[in-house]
């Protein structure tokens, strides 16, 4: 079943003397289910694809459906609303709260929702188990290693148990090894069924995924699917 469908989306950025078209055309569609990595190089709009995809940046022109629903002219407080039920975020940057512990960091994601707090606790106890972090709750980021608080950044994206999971160059500021660990555990949230869309450099985090889509000049250029 179909999560996403884009057809003919285009995004253009103006200024006084220059227009630049970040996407260009692009038709996609993501099944619920679904490990999309996205390649290309600087500046080829994988980036803005995935903030358009993510509801943080509207497009210009051409559609956008989200779970059956046509986003592309929804107002910001619908968007919000929107991406705010159905979609995680995990950035290069971990962008993580110094002055929480992580437990409040993973908690800070529910916040927003009408979640009683017994079950905001529960919920947060889980996820911190799921990606193995339970044992750093009481730690604050600065006390963690940079695998240990890109775990942190994606109990927080989980913890909503959103539809999608929109990762911007996950490993970006990872060492090779912390790199592959979150990796492995990208992996494994999509066995256990969570549709992953993430935007990479990384030839080998790519070939995690069950599709590699590759951009240039904000056009789709190639499509593959790994061997199953």
């Amino acid at each position: 079943m179909s999560l996403l469908t884009m057809n003919d989306l285009s995004k253009s950025y103006r200024t006084e003397t220059l227009e630049t078209a970040a996407l260009d055309g692009v038709s996609l569609e993501i099944g619920e289910g679904e490990f999309v990595a996205i390649m290309g190089p600087s500046g080829c709009g994988k980036s803005t694809l995935l903030n358009v995809m993510g509801m943080l940046d509207g497009p210009t022109g051409g559609s956008y459906r989200f779970a059956g629903q046509e986003v592309a002219g929804l107002r910001e407080s619908q968007l919000a609303e929107t991406r705010k039920k159905y979609i995680g975020f995990i950035f290069q940057s971990f962008n993580l709260v110094d002055e929480l512990t992580v437990r409040e960091n993973v908690e800070l994601a529910l916040l927003y929702h009408n979640i009683p707090a017994a079950e905001r606790k529960a919920r947060v106890e889980k996820v911190l188990d799921k990606v193995g972090i339970a044992h750093r709750a009481g730690h604050r980021p600065a006390q963690l290693s940079g695998g240990q608080q890109q775990r942190v950044a994606v109990a927080r994206a989980l913890v909503a148990e959103p539809k999608l999971i929109l990762a911007d160059e996950p490993t970006g500021n990872l060492d090779t090894a912390h790199g592959e660990e979150v990796m492995r555990m990208l992996r494994q949230l999509n066995v256990e069924g969570s549709t992953i869309v993430m935007v990479t450099h990384s030839p080998s985090h790519a070939d995690y995924a069950g599709r590699v889509i590759n951009m240039l000049d904000g056009r789709i250029v190639v499509e593959r699917r790994r061997a199953a």
